[in-house]
């Protein structure tokens, strides 16, 4: 296999979003975004208790993207305007379709609250392209007991596919454009090659460990946790320096101009304010404060 060669090792460098201090890997000052990947948070871990929650996200809109939610540890109480309410737990993966709007709020449950524990999870906006930007907004919620996995044959390597294809095995997840979205495992020494197609755009996030990337350059948590490859090969190759996991992430870009504000991902800034005025307006729904 030829493997993609890299393109860029970024940071993930912790940002403040109002009193929540998360990882940012995706944009920086050096990675604008990954198309079609438009931003990456790494929240926690947080622990939380009675006293201390700081990841109680109230209502809030969003148009023109797909705000997806991967938790790691913890316990989240998801609900819309669509009149969804889930309780999202460790390893679930929850996938929303913003399209012409949708108000959400997420939090830990309260009974999560009560007993005390660790939250941390990756929010990720996937763009839509124009012509889907508007459509009729969508929720996917898949438990992490149901995803398939794709393992090595020393089982030192386990890929879950949440979204897309790896060997024959896809994803639970639908989605409007071609993406791939790994939750990937591995033990000190193992190996895997991990094949993407050549029309991706593919990044890996490292959550946690050291992993060396086409027996090449090391990724190591606290250091240099996003890696970004180039379209020029069929995949990339993977092995564990010790127990580690990463996100892996691969889309066909949209290749269309973005404009950003806020919970908006739109083509114009025209957009953007069509987007402010239907959201003030009550077009995009109501959900009352929990």
């Amino acid at each position: 296999m030829k493997l993609n060669t890299i393109k860029t090792i970024g940071l993930s460098n912790f940002v403040n979003m109002g009193l929540i201090k998360l990882r940012q890997p995706i944009p920086t000052q050096h990675i604008d975004r990954i198309d079609p990947f438009i931003l990456l948070h790494h929240y926690g871990p947080y622990d939380i208790s009675e006293k201390s929650n700081p990841f109680d996200l109230g209502p809030h809109p969003h148009r023109g993207f797909e705000p997806i939610t991967f938790l790691i540890q913890g316990e989240q109480l998801h609900r819309d305007s669509l009149g969804n309410e889930s309780v999202v737990k460790s390893g679930d993966v929850q996938w929303t379709t913003a399209g012409r709007g949708i108000i959400h709020a997420e939090a830990p449950t309260k009974a999560f609250v009560k007993k005390g524990g660790v939250l941390e999870g990756i929010q990720l906006w996937l763009n839509l392209p124009a012509k889907k930007k508007m459509m009729e907004a969508n929720y996917q919620h898949e438990k992490n007991e149901d995803f398939k996995i794709v393992s090595s044959k020393d089982d030192k390597v386990k890929i879950q596919i949440i979204a897309g294809e790896l060997d024959g095995t896809h994803g639970r997840i639908k989605t409007q454009t071609p993406v791939n979205a790994f939750m990937i495992t591995i033990e000190a020494q193992g190996v895997f090659d991990v094949k993407v197609p050549s029309t991706h755009k593919s990044t890996i996030y490292l959550l946690k460990g050291d992993v060396l990337i086409n027996n090449a350059k090391s990724l190591k948590f606290n250091e240099n946790q996003l890696l970004e490859f180039n379209q020029d090969g069929e995949g990339f190759s993977i092995k564990g320096n010790e127990k580690s996991k990463l996100l892996f992430l691969s889309g066909v870009p949209i290749a269309e101009p973005v404009k950003t504000y806020g919970p908006y991902v739109m083509n114009t800034q025209t957009e953007i304010m069509e987007a402010m005025r239907d959201y003030q307006m009550g077009k995009m729904g109501f959900l009352p404060a929990n």
